[in-house]
């Protein structure tokens, strides 16, 4: 080895060993992530199908213009938006319920807490496929022998285009309230319990010292419940597929659920490329967006 490659790895030995350590991390985003987004994007100008695959040929932006004249798409991109933040505030709130609740000291609080918990353990698939077992109009549909057992007609929870969405959202709400009072329970008692006694002796009322106290500093169990939430609501897929597979007539079709069928059921890959690559940007614009507002509103609880 020549004396200054010698001299260099002796400055800078360390260093380097660090940044070795990451490049079996790096390898695995570049081959599993970076790669099939890159690839994706690339394949969006194409008109990569099932009958000419390995032989297409760029079409560029056809694609993106044929995709927003799409009104079953501009319907899906609608549905996704409307699931992400239906189903972030509700999950916040009912968690935050929860973990304020069961933070108290009493004796089934660890039980309750385990009970919550459970069903974010299971498949989303399996929770999807319970509930529209308990949904169904059929003779074994739980939830309609309740409304006939108490004298009122069967309610089409999954069938009616008017209900189908907000009865996702809220299986969907059941499943991950407890996950995001996991995250609440963990910030509550990282509190100090000296700032409730200085409430206490400034004679702050229980409403003020949630407000005051509690609330500013739960903002980083929030900002990661919400940033989380929208991004996993965006791409909802599994919920919708065990429900509804996108019915009634596409009314619950997410973008993602789409994207699978074009690509994976039509075989029009370039087409469900240009729609993952719109919501690659969708969710970038919305992470960003969020991080830098959720920001201002921690700053201004301060």
């Amino acid at each position: 080895m020549p004396e200054k490659a010698r001299a260099y790895w002796r400055k800078h030995k360390t260093t380097i060993q660090f940044e070795a350590f990451l490049l079996p991390a790096l390898l695995i985003f570049g081959v599993f992530i970076l790669y099939p987004a890159v690839s994706t994007i690339f394949k969006s100008f194409t008109n990569w199908n099932d009958l000419n695959s390995g032989r297409e040929t760029f079409i560029w932006f056809d694609n993106y213009i044929r995709l927003f004249k799409d009104k079953s798409v501009l319907i899906g991109i609608r549905n996704s938006f409307v699931y992400a933040i239906c189903a972030t505030i509700l999950q916040s709130v009912a968690g935050l319920a929860l973990a304020l609740v069961l933070d108290s000291k009493f004796k089934t609080k660890n039980f309750l807490r385990a009970v919550w918990y459970f069903p974010a353990v299971l498949s989303t698939l399996i929770i999807g496929y319970l509930w529209n077992y308990m949904l169904s109009t059929s003779d074994f549909g739980l939830i309609n022998q309740i409304l006939r057992f108490f004298g009122m007609g069967k309610v089409n929870f999954l069938g009616d285009a008017s209900i189908a969405l907000k009865c996702i959202i809220f299986v969907s709400v059941w499943q991950w309230a407890g996950w995001t009072m996991t995250i609440y329970l963990a910030n509550l008692q990282s509190i100090p319990t000296d700032l409730y006694e200085a409430a206490d002796i400034d004679g702050a009322s229980a409403v003020q010292k949630f407000m005051r106290v509690t609330l500013p500093m739960l903002f980083p169990a929030i900002s990661f419940n919400v940033v989380t939430g929208m991004i996993n609501g965006l791409k909802v897929f599994d919920i919708i597929y065990a429900l509804t597979n996108g019915g009634p007539n596409g009314k619950t079709e997410s973008i993602v659920s789409l994207m699978m069928k074009k690509g994976f059921t039509e075989g029009f890959h370039g087409y469900a490329c240009a729609m993952g690559a719109v919501f690659l940007v969708i969710v970038m614009v919305i992470t960003v967006f969020q991080q830098k507002y959720l920001g201002k509103w921690g700053d201004s609880l301060q």
